[in-house]
């Protein structure tokens, strides 16, 4: 019995060892992204993560999992707290970290099922890898749509492994770095076992797949000419969700800064950039917002990308992006299509009312748009029509709706964005890293125009050409490359995903079934 306590005893501290590593891994991960930006941590924190794993049950693989991701998403969506409070941002947390607990029950049967093992060292980090992307892609499309924030490929615009984003896209990035993380764990095991050539080719090897991204051809010369913009950011006090009370007044500050931007005599302007939401009283329906923006497009001299709300139909809103000219007249118009769940609309709202009385602020749901990303804007000065990428919001981190844009023609890509409600969080620079890794993937400029910053103008290899601070009004005027090649992302991405994903579903369910077979303890 003495004996039995011991062990008991001993499994027990273990395990505490192993939860309290996993959230130190799930935080480590978070320090990858802005405002940090160590993207090495991401490596780091997934090679302790393996660590962790090392041949756990599948009931621990999948509750050290959810451990990691709570502690990763916690922090990671901190604007959730800021913007509707410590309930939700608990929720949110709690719910996503379940598909990080997926992700480590799969790899526990894999580990478990030793399919792998005996003499396929090598193939292990491979398959943690592609587990682990395929866990992404899953969470990035469901429950309601999906919700991709905090995929690792987004932490890594500075790193070479960045620019594997032009080969694949966001699946492909993060496959690339889980592999590396996936060689350092390897290389801890093998150390431990003695296995002397892998614990030392394990790191070498790591390095090169982090190097390999180097070796990419990115171009980021126009092959379209220029087009000259103005991008006005008009600031909002901070006041959190009590922000989007103030139409009027966001309108008359996006007036005022281009009024500033004219002032500074930029030169011509073919196309003046307002964020979302910049005009929420719709311009269509009400004379004072349409003189205002009527009068910015004047001054500009060039057609006004502008978001506002359309309240026209009678079962809900839509969130929408209108091109306005000198004139006017609506030249074109794009509604959102993926609106966000429970902040632009509220799903099992009897339900969501329970963690937080906000929910009750969305009085109308916005609706879904049906049509692409896209918009035509007749450019006199240039003698030809440009396909712009008009990307509202949280938009840009799914792939379908930028890529979709730019497989539509878009020759540029715009992401209008209203960061007011997130108070001074990363959540402006997550989102700007996001962008950054659109425009490597689909070889387009990408400019990210915000209410209150960031800001930024992004060149085709993912360099920000020009950037705003968060909380200020300022104003942006650059003459940037126009872009229609396809790159092998655009072309072949959604292969990347599904191959990604059905890879993923195939391995574990080879796994749970080799075990059932072999009568493997779960």
């Amino acid at each position: 019995m003495p004996a039995l306590k011991k062990y008991a005893h001993v499994m027990a501290a273990g395990a505490l060892r192993n939860f309290a590593l996993a959230a130190i891994a799930g935080v480590l991960l978070n320090f990858a992204f802005p405002n940090v930006g160590w993207w090495p941590a991401a490596i780091v924190s997934l090679a302790l993560l393996w660590w962790v794993l090392e041949l756990v049950p599948a009931w621990q693989g999948f509750l050290l999992g959810w451990v990691f991701g709570i502690a990763f998403l916690l922090p990671q969506v901190w604007w959730a707290f800021t913007s509707v409070g410590a309930v939700p941002w608990l929720a949110l947390s709690i719910a996503e970290g379940v598909a990080f607990g997926l992700f480590g029950t799969a790899w526990a049967h894999v580990r478990r099922s030793r399919m792998l093992m005996d003499g396929r060292a090598w193939v292990q980090p491979l398959a943690f890898a592609l587990l682990w992307t395929g866990m992404e892609e899953l969470r990035s499309m469901v429950p309601f749509g999906g919700f991709p924030w905090g995929r690792v490929a987004f932490s890594q615009v500075e790193s070479p492994l960045g620019n594997l984003a032009w080969a694949g896209g966001a699946p492909l990035v993060t496959f690339f770095t889980v592999v590396a993380g996936g060689l350092l764990g390897l290389a801890f095991e093998a150390g431990r076992a003695h296995h002397w050539v892998v614990m030392s080719a394990a790191p070498f090897l790591a390095v090169m797949v982090i190097l390999s991204g180097i070796f990419v051809p990115i171009d980021s010369q126009a092959s379209d000419g220029f087009l000259r913009v103005g991008v006005v950011q008009g600031n909002v006090p901070n006041l959190g969700l009590d922000s989007l009370n103030q139409a009027r007044q966001v309108t008359k500050n996006h007036l005022a800064g281009t009024k500033a931007l004219m002032a500074t005599n930029p030169g011509p302007i073919d196309l003046l950039i307002w964020p979302e939401n910049a005009a929420d009283i719709d311009p269509r329906v009400d004379q004072e917002t349409s003189d205002d923006v009527t009068s910015a497009a004047l001054l500009a001299g060039a057609p006004l990308l502008l978001g506002t709300i359309d309240y026209s139909p009678a079962d809900g809103r839509y969130n929408t992006s209108l091109l306005w000219s000198p004139a006017g007249q609506v030249l074109d118009e794009y509604r959102k299509q993926r609106p966000a769940p429970f902040a632009e609309y509220i799903p099992i709202r009897s339900f969501a009312r329970h963690f937080s009385s906000a929910v009750d602020r969305v009085t109308k749901d916005v609706l879904p748009g049906t049509a692409p990303a896209t918009m035509e804007l007749v450019a006199p000065q240039l003698s030809q029509t440009i396909t712009l990428g008009t990307v509202i919001c949280f938009e840009v981190a799914y792939d379908e709706i930028v890529r979709g844009a730019v497989r539509k023609g878009a020759e540029i890509v715009i992401v209008q964005t209203n960061n007011a409600t997130f108070g001074t969080t990363p959540e402006s620079t997550q989102q700007l890293a996001m962008t950054r890794l659109r425009a490597i993937e689909l070889g387009r400029t990408t400019i990210q125009a915000s209410t209150v910053g960031v800001s930024a103008i992004v060149l085709p290899d993912g360099h920000v050409m020009q950037e705003t601070d968060l909380f200020t009004a300022e104003q942006m005027y650059a003459s940037v490359p126009l872009r229609s090649e396809m790159t092998p992302a655009a072309r072949l991405g959604a292969i990347v995903r599904w191959t990604m994903l059905s890879l993923a579903l195939i391995v574990t369910m080879v796994a749970m079934r080799r075990r059932v077979a072999n009568r493997y303890e779960w």
